[in-house]
């Protein structure tokens, strides 16, 4: 069987084409069969107050298209611009590659891949955002 395959832990949440469902007291797995389903585990989700960052915005703007909380047709232009902009801050072919994952997927109306493309960028952005000048 192909498909998405979701293990999850005792009591944990994931939103399923707008639906959020529980587990309950076990460990359980799910076998997601619907190629074009919308899913984000509830613990991988970013809060609003969480988008203080350039990529987290992004990542933000990304997850409400996946949730269907965002009109595609609307969005889609802005986000492709907001994925420009951070080209011209992450520029290492690893960075480059992500943001180029992200706009073909995105293009694609494949958003739960373009935000897993734009989630690689957060450690980078986590590890320039450490770094001081001395």
């Amino acid at each position: 069987m192909s498909g998405l395959v979701l293990k999850l832990a005792p009591k944990e949440r994931v939103l399923i084409n707008g639906a959020v469902i529980e587990n309950g007291d076990k460990r359980s797995r799910l076998s997601i069969v619907t190629p074009e389903a919308n899913i984000l585990r509830l613990r991988d989700a970013i809060h609003p107050d969480e988008a203080t960052t350039p990529v987290r915005r992004v990542c933000y703007a990304a997850q409400l298209l996946l949730t269907g909380d965002s009109d595609p047709g609307s969005a889609q232009l802005p986000l492709l611009r907001r994925i420009e902009e951070l080209s011209q801050v992450f520029t290492d072919p690893d960075s480059r590659a992500s943001l180029a994952e992200a706009t073909d997927a995105l293009i694609s109306h494949n958003h739960y891949r373009c935000l897993k493309a734009l989630r690689a960028l957060l450690p980078r952005e986590d590890r320039l955002l450490a770094v001081r000048p001395k």
